[in-house]
């Protein structure tokens, strides 16, 4: 398995498509928008390669406008859940063998259906669904997910050709196999390319997976499987299952055949699954792999020499682009005090040209929160920060609710820099800024290391290369993708592997090789042409 070798096509990143008023693109994902927004979707449960319809369901809404039902989808019982179990057990006696070039003439396909027929309407469910302007569902939904499947691919075959040294008396081989059982993959609401990604991945290395997506963003994960299967994933290889989240790991993570979970989500969860997992460890034929993408409390950290436009830009950007809803985004800010004022400025005559609303106005820059329990969580993080005469809030701090989850991009400026939201993640467009003494370049660096338990991404600004180098140096543990000069989000598939360690995950680097040697299991073939007749060595005399 893994050799014999042909050309596949180099992979190259998709093209981002401008969307620009007039653009034929921006018409026809306005128009599909539009059409799926007034059409009633059911999403069934996809076990063995076929739709599977429950008792219980639930409604899917946009969070822009959460009166209006979108649709349903339906919920596993835990039965369902075992025979997505049995049923991928047994599409594995296949898809384990079948030859790789197939697996990847697969997802290559898949890439090309994204590219062209379902571009629009994988799109538009990102913006309903998830509530995303077209650009933020371009990059992610569309151009993140094609790449990760083409470089998923060229991955695959680089691996597959490393093969160790061998001599004229021996043939050394590697056989590149698949985990023993099945994969369980859990995506969350932020990112769709996540949510295809994670049991692509997998399934592309010759597993099968039982794969359930975010509740909230069960909209265009009914768009990716049908993807998948236009594309040729055969039944029983990546199975969907939807509804209670609790129920689904405990049946999954107490089956024998359970090998590895492919997780993205918050760190409380991941953790809950890790302590699962060893309590169960008795119970598995294998050890089961665990990689885990999860919280971030991200940061910028700007130097006295930095351009105060460019912080700000990146401030802006980083902090607020989806609604802080990335697990890279900036949500604390350490400027030095010297640029501050101008920093400041540019920041808040930013924040004040933003416009705010549904993603079918296409000159919103600000959409909605995925949920009621993160819009109140949210707001009474603002509401604490208002009340607190410590701590300075000089942008938004407003929110509604009554038709959409909309929150103002709010930022805070704190005297403590260990004040609860430099601290806390909050996931949504909340920014603290501390305002350090430009003297204490280096103190503030050890307060930006020690202040997060998280370390998924950060960025510092300077224009001091001693500066840079000594933040390189003193942030090396802080952030798995550290960014110069530049906004800590934004990280693009085969340029800039993505994850973080601490409690930000096992920092398996999304988008690489790397990732995907976690879902192989090596096999080393020694083959001697001409076996030894006689034990005695030469040194016995």
């Amino acid at each position: 398995m893994g050799n014999g070798f042909f050309e596949v096509p180099i992979a190259v990143n998709e093209p981002i498509k401008s969307y620009a008023p007039g653009s034929a693109e921006r018409e026809e994902v306005l128009d599909t928008y539009r059409k799926m927004y007034k059409a009633k979707v059911e999403v069934p449960l996809f076990i063995n390669g076929k739709e599977v319809k429950t008792k219980e369901t639930a409604t899917m809404s946009p969070p822009h406008d959460h009166k209006h039902v979108l649709g349903t989808y339906h919920k596993a019982t835990k039965k369902n859940v075992e025979e997505a179990i049995s049923t991928a057990l047994e599409a594995r006696k296949k898809w384990a063998v079948i030859p790789w070039e197939q697996r990847a003439g697969i997802f290559l396909r898949a890439a090309e259906l994204i590219a062209g027929p379902y571009r629009a309407k994988i799109n538009a469910a990102t913006m309903l669904g998830q509530s995303k302007n077209i650009y933020q569902a371009e990059i992610d939904s569309a151009c993140e997910l094609i790449d990760f499947l083409r470089y998923n691919v060229q991955y695959m075959t680089e691996i597959y050709a490393e093969q160790p040294e061998s001599t004229s008396a021996a043939w050394n081989r590697i056989e590149y196999r698949p985990l023993e059982g099945f994969v369980y993959a859990i995506t969350p609401f932020n990112f769709t390319a996540i949510a295809g990604n994670l049991p692509a991945s997998a399934a592309l290395m010759g597993n099968v997976v039982v794969w359930k997506p975010s509740n909230t963003q069960v909209y265009s994960a009914k768009v990716i499987m049908d993807v998948f299967r236009e594309a040729g994933v055969p039944a029983g290889v990546i199975n969907m299952v939807m509804g209670d989240a609790a129920m689904i790991s405990d049946t999954l993570m107490a089956s024998p055949d359970f090998t590895g979970v492919h997780f993205t989500g918050s760190t409380t969860v991941f953790q809950g699954l890790w302590k699962k997992i060893g309590d169960n460890i008795t119970n598995y034929k294998t050890y089961p792999r665990i990689v885990g993408e999860t919280g971030g409390k991200d940061f910028i950290v700007a130097h006295k020499t930095s351009d105060p436009k460019q912080v700000a830009t990146a401030m802006a950007r980083g902090a607020f682009e989806f609604q802080g809803q990335k697990c890279s985004a900036a949500s604390r800010c350490y400027i030095s005090n010297s640029i501050w004022e101008d920093v400041k400025k540019y920041l808040i005559d930013d924040i004040r040209s933003f416009k705010m609303g549904t993603p079918e106005d296409m000159g919103n820059f600000i959409n909605a929160v995925i949920s009621e329990k993160s819009f109140d969580k949210l707001a009474s993080y603002i509401d604490a920060a208002k009340k607190d005469k410590s701590v300075e809030v000089i942008a938004g701090g407003n929110y509604d609710k009554s038709k959409g989850y909309f929150i103002e991009p709010t930022v805070i400026v704190v005297k403590d820099p260990k004040y609860t939201t430099m601290c806390t993640e909050l996931f949504g467009p909340v920014l603290t800024v501390y305002v350090y003494d430009d003297k204490k370049w280096e103190e503030t660096l050890q307060l930006v290391d020690e202040t997060s338990e998280y370390a998924l991404t950060g960025a510092v600004f300077s224009e001091d290369r001693y500066a840079l180098e000594q933040a390189v140096k003193a942030l090396e543990n802080a952030a798995g993708n550290f960014y110069i000069n530049d906004k800590p989000t934004g990280a693009v598939v085969g340029q800039q592997p993505f994850g973080g360690a601490r409690a930000s995950g096992t920092n398996d680097k999304a988008g690489s090789k790397q990732n995907l040697y976690r879902w192989i299991s090596p096999r080393m073939v020694k083959e001697t042409f001409v076996s030894p007749t006689d034990y005695r060595y030469p040194f016995l005399g």
